[in-house]
C-alpha cells in the first residue's frame, strides 16, 4: 500500500510542478494557447496577433515544452486541466 501512496504523492508533486510552470507563461503564450484552443492556424493566428508565422510556431513549440507535452491534443488537455483555458473555448465535434 505504501507504493500505491508513493505513486499518488509523486503524480500530485509532477502536477504542482506543472502548475508551477503553467503560471509563468507570459500573457502572450496564454493568448496564443487561447487561440490554439479555438482551433485556429498557426497563420491565422499570426494574422490575428499581427505576428509572423514563424514567431507562432517558436510560442507553441515554447508552451509545449513549458507543458511538457509532445503534441496538440496534450496542449489543449494540460490548458484545461490547469485552468489555462475555460472549457467552452475548446470546440466540441458534434
Amino acid at each position: 500500500m505504501a507504493k500505491a501512496k508513493l505513486k499518488t504523492q509523486d503524480v500530485k508533486g509532477a502536477v504542482r510542478e506543472k502548475k508551477d510552470d503553467a503560471f509563468s507563461l507570459t500573457a502572450r503564450q496564454k493568448e496564443i494557447l487561447r487561440l490554439v484552443a479555438l482551433g485556429h492556424t498557426n497563420r491565422e493566428i499570426g494574422e490575428q496577433l499581427d505576428i509572423s508565422v514563424r514567431t507562432v510556431e517558436v510560442h507553441r513549440f515554447n508552451l509545449m515544452r513549458r507543458l511538457r507535452v509532445r503534441n496538440v491534443a496534450q496542449l489543449l488537455r494540460q490548458g484545461l486541466l490547469l485552468r489555462l483555458i475555460p472549457k467552452n473555448s475548446v470546440p466540441s465535434k458534434s
